[in-house]
Formats: C-alpha cells, structure tokens, sequence
C-alpha cells in the first residue's frame, strides 16, 4: 500500500526529564469546569453534567517546561483568548469507567492552554451551532512536558496559574474543578472509549 500524500508525523508532547514523548490520539476539553469561569461566561456553576468539545491533536503546540510561547494570532478574530488547564493524560483504555478506577487509566498531567476566538464561539453558541470554529483552530492547543503520575502522584489541590509578558491574568487552585479529573475520566468513558495513543 502506498499513500498519495506522506502522512504527517505524529503529533506528540515531550515527557518530563527524559527524552520521550508521548504520542497524542485525541484532545477531549471539558466545558465550564471552573466556577469562576462559568460565572463570567454567564452560567450557573452547578454540578450538571460536564459537556465536551474536542480539538484535533494537530492543534497541539508542544511546549518544553521554560519555553516562552509566542503563538499566531488566528484569522477571523478580535477577541482572542486563553485559559490555563489541567492536562490530564490517557494511558490506559478503557470504557464505562468508574470513579474509583478512573485514575488507574491517568498516565499523567500537564499544564495547557484553551485558546479561544471567543467572539466566533459565542456567535455560534448564540445561533445553536458546534464550537469548533472558535475552538478548534490551528495552534489552540499549547501543551507543556508530561509529568508522569507515577512521579507526581495524582494532584487534588495543585495551583494553576497564566501570565502574559509578566503579568498575571489567572490564577485559581484545581480544588475549584466543579468536576475532579476521576469524574470527568468516569463520564466521559461513558461516551467515548478512551484509548492511549499507539
């Protein structure tokens, strides 16, 4: 068999103190799963079920731990954002998962970035239709190094903060997750079958 295009490189993320890397298969993004931000995003922060958008791993920008990060401001925008996030990496397959085993499938975590073409999202909200065009675009997605969970254990009150040319625009403690990582790895194994990347 012979492609008619080369197919493009794998897309992975530098893992921690060592030289690996960890391929990526797939990016689930949990919708609203801070209070705060569901709040200024104009919704009640109540404990409804999570909901999920994805990006596609080619929107991954791997980023090494130090590296300063000066993405593309994307076409058809004015109101370009960011969100710092947990990264919560996929290991181990599995569907249908329960909440005390969901971390069993966790093979690590990472700091990220959630951009955004916020003014494209919530015109698509607004008229009923999917996110992507606001979510899923060209270098979305900036993921730091791996830290591998049999190393770092699986955080509950870990800070997570962004700052852009010094100055600090977020700051927040996962302790503020409507939704753990365990629950959130739970519900959306009841939708999708989580696989590791090969």
């Amino acid at each position: 068999m012979s492609y008619i295009f080369t197919p493009p490189a794998t897309v992975s993320i530098p893992v921690a103190g060592s030289d690996d890397q960890f391929a990526v298969r797939r990016v689930y993004c949990v919708g609203r799963n801070y209070a705060a931000h569901a709040r200024e995003m104009g919704f009640d922060p109540d404990r409804e079920p999570p909901f999920f958008f994805c990006k596609p791993a080619g929107a991954i920008v791997p980023v090494q731990d130090g590296q300063v990060l000066d993405l593309p401001y994307p076409a058809q925008t004015t109101n370009f954002h960011y969100e710092a996030e947990l990264v919560a990496v996929i290991g181990k397959a599995g569907s249908d998962i329960p909440v005390d085993q969901a971390l069993e499938h966790v093979w690590g975590y990472a700091v990220g970035l959630d951009m955004t073409r916020r003014d494209l999202q919530i015109k698509m909200r607004e008229m009923g239709r999917p996110w992507e065009i606001g979510k899923a675009f060209d270098a979305s997605a900036p993921v730091a190094s791996i830290h591998p969970a049999s190393k770092t254990g699986h955080p509950t009150d870990a800070a997570i903060w962004l700052t852009v040319d010094g100055e600090t625009k977020q700051r927040s403690n996962i302790t503020h997750l409507i939704w753990s990582v365990a629950e959130t790895v739970a519900y959306l194994s009841q939708f999708f079958r989580l696989e590791r990347a090969t």
